[in-house]
């Protein structure tokens, strides 16, 4: 039996709490559910789970902030949840590291295939045939652009030969661009491409995540079209 997928999950409405850890868990997780931010902070590093689910508003350590500290340790896939959809704590929560959000009320089903999605592309082992055509250099998938090397076997980053740390969507995002450099990405093939959306998605995803890369690999490498999309600076 193949070994289940464990989610932490936090939410302080005890209603919505129990409803979707059974939910889950009929789905095949498996479900740590914690009521407060610092009690899922615990649990996250006790357990160590496969993916974590953070509702924005919960006590003692609020939802954003949860993000921030386990980004700070962690890799593992964050899905935020929020009440609004409109709300600036979408985009801070993507700021602070998630990789994803769901606005609630949520259904179900739904909820499990955002799940499922960013697992896929947590799991995705990206190399070989997509650096053909990228990049100055191909040297067992090894591309360069300018000071930047992106190895797509290895999964590294290097920028002026000083190690990048990315997060697997990052990376990912990164690898989209990389694979077409100086071609115009848009936001909407971006969304099906690295976040796996087959359904209309919030193109704030992509903004943000683009934000966070040019952080990490110069703020011109990645250029805005306007109207258009981003792309990479061959």
């Amino acid at each position: 039996m193949a070994e289940q997928t464990h989610v932490l999950f936090v939410e302080d409405d005890d209603v919505i709490r129990e409803a979707t850890q059974l939910a889950l868990e009929r789905d095949g997780f498996a479900v740590t559910a914690m009521p407060d931010g610092l009690s899922g902070l615990e649990a996250f590093r006790a357990d160590r789970p496969d993916i974590a689910l953070l509702d924005v508003m919960v006590p003692g350590l609020d939802g954003v902030s949860l993000c921030r500290r386990i980004r700070d340790e962690s890799t593992v896939p964050v899905i935020m949840l929020s009440a609004r959809a409109d709300s600036i704590d979408v985009v801070l929560g993507l700021e602070a590291g998630a990789d994803d959000y769901v606005t609630k009320p949520f259904d179900g089903a739904v909820l499990v295939a955002r799940i499922r999605a960013v697992l896929r592309r947590f799991g995705h082992a990206s190399g070989g045939d997509r650096s053909e055509d990228g990049g100055d250099t191909v040297d067992g998938g090894l591309l360069t652009f300018g000071d930047l090397e992106v190895d797509t076997e290895g999964m590294e980053v290097r920028r002026a030969g000083q190690p990048v740390a990315l997060t697997p969507t990052e990376m990912r995002l990164l690898l989209e661009f990389s694979s077409a450099p100086g071609t115009v990405l848009s936001r909407d093939k971006l969304l099906e491409r690295v976040w796996d959306y087959g359904w209309g998605g919030d193109t704030r995803v992509v903004d943000v995540h683009v934000q966070r890369l040019r952080q990490k690999i110069g703020q011109d490498r990645v250029e805005t079209v306007r109207g258009f999309g981003y792309k990479l600076k061959a």
